[in-house]
């Protein structure tokens, strides 16, 4: 039985503020500063280069993937850590292509993250070969996967409404139709059961920042699918993914598994804070945790409809059909959102105008829940939020 007051104990959370942007930042785990700090006395001080070896460096990105890999259904050694999101959809996408040489289409949909699709957009024009990047509509996705489809590249939870596209079923549309299937889990990683491998995704691909709590730019991770690892070539062949790094050949030969999808030089310091971070999913089992997420989130859009009129909800009303985040229409969204950030109820806004909660039960319960609808009521009903300062545009919203 996961204890979550347990859990949350593990955050640190400033006095008075109730954190619901954990979809976009996670809080800092009270382990990691001990962490880093050691790391860089006792390993980087001490060690020096030797590090590397010494401290084991060298196999972090491995080790601690296959910590991930655990939240999210993939077998041991199947998933490496490095570098970030936009380069990992980079990889998979190229490697994707040139496992269907002879298909021209990326499908995509409108809910996808921006970034994925400007990745696609860059690569395709580098090809210069013809593809077409193809979005459509979340919903009429399955209708246009066909013969001409290379691969599909989704996000499985919408980042402004936390829609939930179905794994499972569209990756085995993709596959009856000859396509490969890559899934952006940047917003599903540690907030629901993930099983990418029952799920038979070809390609997977997460940031850590969010729901796994590794700090600001902390690594991102790749999975492929043990079948086709061997098969496929990396685009971005850099010297850690070689089969001998310091053999120093001139000429790239792809490492063997799923070491050939690394890249470049880990960041350690943000390796070590991430590895601190997972520490907490050793005591919650997934299973209760989307239970919970359901629960609390089901009650938000509750009070918060009760309470404030001037909202639409942007979000499915079925929990089986959303991530842990929920999200809010109001015209002036932005403005209320910077009043109720003013007041510690912290969220986000995405455009045109939703107000966007992560509901993250770790460390959110009932009452930060409640407290946040009456904040979000009283900042409507005075018009708390008809100022130019909570109208002035900051350069992150």
């Amino acid at each position: 039985m996961t204890d979550f007051e347990k859990t949350r104990r593990f955050f640190n959370l400033p006095e008075g503020m109730i954190y619901l942007d954990g979809n976009s930042l996670g809080p800092l785990p009270r382990s990691v500063p001990a962490r880093v700090e050691a790391m860089i006395r006792d390993e980087w001080g001490e060690m020096l280069i030797t590090g590397w070896n010494k401290a084991g460096w060298m196999a972090m990105p491995r080790r601690v993937g296959d910590r991930i890999g655990r939240l999210i259904g993939a077998p041991a050694g199947s998933v490496v850590m490095g570098d970030t999101l936009s380069i990992k959809v980079y990889q998979a996408l190229a490697s994707a292509l040139d496992l269907r040489p002879e298909r021209r289409v990326i499908l995509s949909d409108s809910g996808n993250f921006p970034s994925d699709l400007y990745m696609a957009e860059g690569l395709l024009k580098s090809l210069d070969r013809g593809h077409e990047l193809k979005v459509v509509a979340p919903e009429d996705v399955a209708d246009h996967i066909d013969e001409s489809v290379a691969c599909l590249m989704l996000t499985e939870v919408d980042y402004r409404t936390g829609r939930r596209h179905d794994m499972p079923a569209l990756t085995r549309r993709a596959h009856d139709a000859g396509a490969l299937a890559i899934w952006d889990l940047a917003h599903s990683a540690g907030a629901f059961p993930v099983d990418v491998r029952n799920g038979k995704a070809d390609f997977a691909v997460g940031c850590t920042y969010k729901y796994l709590n590794s700090g600001p730019g902390g690594p991102a991770f790749i999975y492929v699918a043990p079948e086709i690892t061997e098969d496929v070539r990396p685009a971005l062949s850099g010297w850690l993914g070689h089969e001998a790094p310091f053999a120093f050949d001139l000429d790239y030969r792809a490492g063997q598994g799923i070491d050939r999808m690394r890249v470049g030089t880990p960041a350690m310091l943000q390796m070590a804070a991430l590895d601190a971070a997972l520490d907490v999913w050793d005591d919650v089992d997934m299973d209760q945790l989307r239970a919970r997420s359901i629960e609390l989130i089901d009650l938000f859009i509750a009070e918060v409809e009760a309470r404030c009129s001037d909202v639409t909800l942007a979000s499915p009303r079925d929990g089986t059909k959303r991530g842990s985040q929920v999200g809010f229409r109001h015209p002036e969204g932005y403005a209320v959102m910077q009043a109720l950030i003013s007041r510690g109820v912290i969220g986000d806004f995405r455009a045109p105008d939703i107000m966007r909660f992560g509901v993250t039960p770790l460390y959110i319960g009932e009452a930060e829940i409640i407290g946040a609808a009456k904040h979000l009521e009283d900042i409507l009903n005075s018009n708390e939020w008809d100022t130019p300062a909570y109208r002035a545009r900051a350069a992150v919203t």
